[in-house]
Order: structure tokens, then C-alpha cells, then sequence
């Protein structure tokens, strides 16, 4: 008995691979991305760029790994649950009380070391922010959350 429940396992693992999910790669710059209707200066981009596009852009880079399944549909899960939470590629679409709020949340996932994700910088370790990025990143949030809220609303 135990030997077919193995069997079936390894079947139903051989045929997994078989599934594919989109991956979250653009093949252009959005139209609205945050950097067309805000300013991200080249240290905050740095930063978004190795710790947070991944799961919060349209440009995510996928390891190796993820084409082993269940590997590559976990990941993706994680990288679609990013993006509906906060999406810097679909940022400048936002209505202001939206990205405002973003914002804040930004400052408040940083500052409480929630983002990026633990299981994200295990595996990228150059993703681990260091107190000086976090005190950019924050600074950067901070200002802008300001700067929408300063706006009219829409």
C-alpha cells in the first residue's frame, strides 16, 4: 500500500511540472510606473530594485528553482500577492487617497523590518536591507505620502 501511495506522489510530482505559470515579466518600461508621475531618485531605485521589484513591479527575476514545481507556483503566488498589495509598475495609475496610503504603508512595513520578507532574503541575501537604505527608503516614503496628500484628490 505504501509503495503506491509513492507511486501516485511521484506521478502526480512528474506531471506537475507539466504546469507552467505566467511569469511576471514586462517587456517594456509601464506607462505607469511611479517614476512617470514621481521623482525616485537613483539611491531609492537601487533600493526598490534589489528588494522589492521583484514581488511589487512588473519585472520579476525568476532563479533557477522556480521552474521546479510546486516551487514556481509558490513563487508566483507570493509575486501576484505582491503585486495586489502594491504595484510600483501601476503606481502613477493610483488614485492620490490609494498611493498615499501605500506610501504609509511602505514606511511602516520597513520600519517594522516586515519587508522585504524574511523568506525572500534568505534566499536573496543582497535583498537584506541595511539601516542606512531602510532610513532612505523610509525618508523617500515619507515625503512623497506628503507630497500626494498635498495633491488635490481625484
Amino acid at each position: 500500500m505504501v509503495k503506491k501511495i509513492l507511486i501516485g506522489l511521484l506521478v502526480a510530482l512528474v506531471l506537475l511540472q507539466f504546469v507552467r505559470p505566467n511569469k511576471n515579466v514586462a517587456t517594456a518600461h509601464a506607462t505607469n510606473d511611479i517614476s512617470t508621475k514621481y521623482t525616485v531618485p537613483e539611491d531609492v531605485n537601487a533600493i526598490l530594485t534589489k528588494a522589492c521589484n521583484d514581488c511589487h513591479s512588473n519585472n520579476t527575476t525568476y532563479p533557477w528553482y522556480t521552474n521546479i514545481q510546486p516551487i514556481g507556483l509558490w513563487m508566483q503566488h507570493h509575486v501576484d500577492e505582491g503585486k495586489a498589495e502594491l504595484d510600483f509598475s501601476e503606481f502613477a495609475a493610483y488614485k492620490n487617497k490609494k498611493a498615499a496610503h501605500k506610501m504609509e504603508e511602505v514606511v511602516e512595513m520597513v520600519e517594522l523590518g516586515e519587508m522585504p520578507l524574511s523568506s525572500y532574503t534568505i534566499v536573496h541575501t543582497d535583498a537584506k536591507l541595511t539601516s542606512t537604505e531602510k532610513a532612505t527608503l523610509v525618508a523617500w516614503a515619507k515625503a512623497l505620502h506628503q507630497q500626494i496628500k498635498s495633491q488635490p484628490a481625484e
